[in-house]
């Protein structure tokens, strides 16, 4: 990246670009959540409750991947 290449965000994609932060803390925290709670307050299988977490975490990684792509 060049001198050239930095440019000034406008507050629109500032925005943008905190909201998507933002929900990616929080379905990485989620899923880190299902996984480690001891009582989760659904009724749901050990083995349930680790495919749900990996799967938000899975998630959160995509989101964060195309949230750095748009950069």
């Amino acid at each position: 990246m060049t001198v050239t290449d930095k440019e000034q965000k406008s507050p629109a994609k500032r925005f943008l670009f905190v909201l998507g932060l933002v929900m990616f803390s929080l379905y990485l925290v989620l899923g880190v959540a299902v996984i480690f709670w001891k009582d989760f307050p659904i009724e749901m299988d050990l083995g349930y409750r680790i495919a749900f977490g990996v799967l938000l975490i899975g998630y959160a990684s995509f989101r964060f991947i195309r949230l750095l792509k748009n950069q």
